[in-house]
């Protein structure tokens, strides 16, 4: 299972790029093997602020429904559309191609509520 160093991570599986004051989001590794085959991902709050932990979106496998929470809040500035046509790149490549959402970061600072891969590889173990 893959757990990139040069991220930051939530208990909630979620991940976090940041690039200045802009934040890519998507799910862990962990979280798409946990949920299988993921056939849809809905995210209906682009161009929205919201606050840390807020459902944006979610995102449906097979057996069941995941809400994704924000891990900082921020403007939702995209969503990966290319997910409307192939939810399953969130299987294939969740670090990659499989990226949700991109955010405007309202505070900087809630970076450091995050955590490393090394705290998120304790929650998961």
């Amino acid at each position: 299972m893959k757990i990139p160093q040069d991220l930051k991570y939530t208990k909630d599986h979620e991940w976090v790029r940041i690039e200045g004051d802009e934040a890519t989001i998507g799910i862990t590794d962990f979280a798409q093997s946990e949920l299988g085959d993921i056939v849809y991902v809905e995210v209906e709050t682009v161009d929205e602020t919201l606050e840390q932990e807020a459902v944006f979106g979610t995102v449906e496998a097979v057996k069941t429904v995941s809400d994704l929470f924000l891990p900082v809040s921020g403007l939702i500035v995209a969503f990966n559309e290319q997910l409307e046509d192939t939810p399953e790149l969130v299987n294939e490549d969740p670090y990659g191609e499989g990226w949700i959402i991109k955010i405007k970061l309202d505070d900087l600072t809630q970076i450091d509520s995050l955590l490393t891969s090394q705290g998120y590889q304790s929650i998961i173990s």
